[in-house]
């Protein structure tokens, strides 16, 4: 059984310096643990997911940019994600809005390499097959 995410949640990339929390916008109208429940479609940029503080990728343009001026020197860069596609899988059996329910095993990719994960859910008594 997976944990069912919500607004809150602490998300990870594996090319980002930091966490950022996720934002789930109250338009499913749907509460667990006295927060909003997120489906696959809250992966929106700047608006679900703000970023993880500095990128390291150098697929991102910023960053190669930035290192090839500081002649080789791997030079972050502020994160902005971009991702293309819903998160993936969801649940198969819970839906939230008539999409599946986002679970803390779901995970989306980043254009520039990263994989965007769930750190902590945000709640500890529900589940979610």
């Amino acid at each position: 059984m997976a944990l069912p995410v919500v607004d809150g949640a602490t998300l990870k990339c594996t090319m980002g310096t930091s966490t950022c929390s996720l934002t789930v916008l109250p338009t499913n109208s749907v509460q667990m643990e006295s927060a909003y429940a997120a489906n696959i479609m809250d992966y929106i940029p700047m608006t679900n997911i703000s970023g993880f503080g500095n990128c390291i990728t150098l697929s991102n343009p910023q960053v190669a940019s930035a290192t090839s001026a500081a002649l080789g020197v791997l030079t972050p860069q502020p994160c902005v994600p971009v991702i293309p596609a819903p998160w993936a899988p969801g649940s198969s059996t819970v839906q939230i809005g008539n999409m599946p329910a986002l679970n803390n095993s779901s995970t989306c990719m980043c254009t520039w390499g990263g994989t965007v994960t769930v750190v902590d859910a945000g709640v500890t008594t529900e589940t979610i097959a």
